[in-house]
């Protein structure tokens, strides 16, 4: 049993879904890394990249093409993201709810959109998705979508920006203390809305790459809690951009793992499990491993905290 899976795991096939499954986390955790940065949490993850999903395979659906897609996804994002920031920014609202009350809303549209706009389907009409970058000359990349190359060429971008650059500065001061950063002539509800919009860009896009990618058409539940892991996997991170990366090819690890074990049958050590257990896997094992790091993550001062320009 030890001899197959090692074997498994060297294969390429094994690493090409590896990479595939981490696609819609990386590029989640990032946007969920740049709000959380400026000090507020976004819970809307969930639904916006349910939204996203379906705004950037309706384009495709109708015309447009898979960039535009791309592009209509992250738009989608961005308004949920402003919606977010009026909610918490400026009025200060809580977090939490604003953030659940954002999943809500984006999936109840994305549902009844796509059932006004195909009553009388049986399947779910499909669209010719991002072809595989056959001819990158490296080795389970070239298995890989464009999606998939730009969510790791995002990694390195964004760590660059928020230690290198005045704007990564002034979010990271607005997450840490928004007081000081008003001190320096920072708008701290500009920036903090604008982070968030960023970031919910990067979560309509984590959404696209599921239907423009991923699959050829839009299911419901398709998401499927990968918002939800985004979440978790920057208190993993530590709110830096590298280590989100690694998080997410953790948890995409274990998932492509136990979908392996599913399919080989030999079970665990020779073990025939019920294939709950399976599924359970990667959550457990990621579980275990936030365990392990969350006690020494240093999160940001001001996040969840809202912050009202001239109160001490």
């Amino acid at each position: 049993m030890l001899a197959e899976v090692a074997e498994m795991i060297a294969s390429a096939p094994f690493w090409v879904a590896v990479l595939r499954i981490a696609t819609p986390l990386i590029l989640g955790t990032l946007g969920v890394l740049l709000c959380e940065r400026a000090g507020v949490l976004n819970l809307g993850i969930e639904g916006i990249m349910v939204a996203g999903a379906f705004s950037g395979w309706l384009a495709v659906y109708l015309g447009a093409g898979l960039w535009t897609g791309v592009l209509v996804a992250a738009l989608t994002g961005l308004l949920f993201g402003l919606l977010h920031a009026g909610l918490t920014v400026a009025l200060s609202l809580s977090q939490h709810v604003a953030g659940l009350g954002i999943t809500l809303l984006a999936t109840s549209l994305a549902s009844y959109a796509y059932r006004v706009g195909f009553p009388k389907v049986d399947s779910p009409p499909t669209i010719e998705p991002f072809a595989e970058m056959d001819w990158l000359p490296l080795p389970v990349l070239d298995a890989q979508t464009p999606l998939t190359l730009l969510a790791l060429l995002l990694v390195p971008l964004l760590a660059w920006v928020m230690n290198h650059t005045p704007i990564g500065l002034a979010v990271r001061m607005v997450g840490e203390n928004p007081l000081a950063a008003e001190g320096q002539g920072i708008h701290v509800a500009a920036v903090r809305t604008g982070a968030i919009a960023a970031g919910s860009a990067l979560m309509g896009v984590a959404g696209a790459f599921l239907t423009l990618a991923a699959f050829n058409a839009f299911y419901f539940n398709m998401v499927n809690g990968r918002g939800w892991i985004c979440v978790a996997l920057v208190v993993f991170a530590s709110w830096r951009p590298g280590k989100a990366l690694l998080g997410a090819m953790l948890f995409a690890f274990f998932d492509a793992l136990q979908l392996r074990l599913q399919q080989s049958g030999t079970g665990v050590f020779g073990i025939e499990l019920p294939y709950q257990i399976y599924l359970m896997l990667p959550y457990a094992l990621s579980i275990l491993a936030l365990i392990l790091v969350a006690r020494r993550a240093s999160y940001p001062q001001a996040l969840m905290k809202p912050y009202r320009k001239g109160e001490r």
